[in-house]
């Protein structure tokens, strides 16, 4: 039998993570399969051979797209040059809707099955793009349990598999050592920030989250700040964004821990609040767009709230704060209510555990790696 060939597309840090965990299970299954894509470092080392690392898609919003479109056309040559060549008996794509649905209909173009992986969130905006993607996709590996029917009601077929990130959640040390690590008290409180993995998103919320912090510890002097970077950003990236005063500590390679360890947490809207919210830890939301991408967003999207953490709760578990919300004033106001009331804070961790059970169980990449088994054709 020929080897298998798998092809993989992961076009943020989150989806990266997720990725190397399926290209880990595809290889425990077979080691001989060829696995080759975008993705970062996580995945290199599990076993994909990157024909781009995920630092070349690292962009988001309208405006930011636009403007990159030289690169992605390019980019989609590429790969469309690259599926000739190698011929892969199945695409898996994870989540990047965007590129990876016009890389689908290449795909479908050219003979391959496509395997799509966590689902662009057509329950929140463009509710339209379901039915290019059951006509482009011919499994959907969906990471909540809503989103089965969504896709069997208008045709597709979809198949839950849990979500990633119960077999990701995993710190190496605990608050004593992590403080340790991190030039942290461990008797103190401690505030996190984890402002995102993108650029963009650094450049937006970095500034007044830690001018956030400035101000907390106005009141609160004990409370310390730490900044938790994402792989796909420097130290040299986020310095200059910080507020003076802030006395903040950054960290990297240390995320998880961060959502572990601190007493709360100020997250970027996406994945982190869903990781934040399995680790228990109370959280703020926030969210910033360039304007006209926020004016484009708002007509666009369907539902009340935009943090994972609380779509998957079906009500507003952490307060979200949006655009112009987004500054030291609302942030610190919400930060001290919390800080200062053990209650409200247990309540919140009750709230959280009751999202995490809503994740279902672990084995993602396992279930992943055996629905591409099934689409790929040893005859190819």
């Amino acid at each position: 039998m020929s080897t298998r060939r798998v092809m993989i597309m992961a076009g943020e840090a989150s989806g990266e993570l997720h990725g190397a965990g399926v290209v880990r299970a595809i290889k425990s299954r077979d080691p001989e399969t060829s696995v080759f894509g975008v993705g970062g470092e996580r995945m290199k080392t599990a076993g994909c051979e990157l024909i781009y690392p995920i630092e070349r898609f690292a962009f988001m919003g309208f405006v930011e797209v636009i403007r990159h479109l030289p690169f992605i056309r390019s980019a989609l040559r590429r790969l469309e040059r690259l599926i000739r060549e190698r011929r892969p008996q199945v695409l898996i794509l994870i989540d990047y809707p965007d590129f990876n649905l016009r890389l689908a209909r290449i795909a479908r173009r050219l003979g391959v099955p496509v395997l799509y992986y966590i689902s662009p969130q057509v329950w929140a905006w463009r509710a339209g793009r379901i039915h290019d993607i059951i006509r482009l996709v011919d499994v959907m590996a969906v990471v909540f349990p809503f989103e089965t029917a969504l896709y069997e009601k208008a045709g597709g077929r979809a198949v839950f598999v849990g979500h990633p990130l119960l077999e990701e959640l995993e710190t190496r040390w605990d608050r004593e050592e992590f403080c340790r690590r991190a030039g942290l008290d461990p008797s103190r409180p401690i505030v996190g920030l984890l402002p995102g993995s993108r650029k963009q998103e650094i450049s937006r919320l970095l500034p007044p989250l830690s001018a956030t912090i400035a101000r907390i510890r106005d009141t609160l002097p004990d409370v310390q700040g730490v900044v938790g970077l994402a792989p796909t950003i420097s130290r040299d990236l986020a310095l200059p964004l910080l507020d003076p005063d802030a006395t903040l500590v950054l960290v990297e390679g240390m995320t998880y821990e961060v959502m572990q360890h601190a007493d709360l947490l100020i997250v970027a809207s996406g994945t982190a609040t869903l990781e934040s919210a399995c680790f228990g830890t109370p959280l703020l939301v926030v969210y910033r767009l360039a304007r006209i991408n926020w004016w484009i967003a708002r007509r666009l999207v369907a539902i009340p709230d935009i943090g994972l953490v609380n779509v998957v709760a079906g009500r507003r578990i952490a307060p979200e704060f949006l655009q112009d919300e987004v500054n030291s004033e609302r942030l610190s106001q919400a930060a001290l209510a919390l800080l200062d009331n053990p209650t409200r804070l247990e309540e919140m961790r009750v709230a959280l555990r009751e999202v995490r059970t809503r994740l279902g169980s672990a084995g993602a990449s396992e279930k992943v790696a055996q629905l591409a088994f099934e689409l790929a054709r040893s005859d190819n």
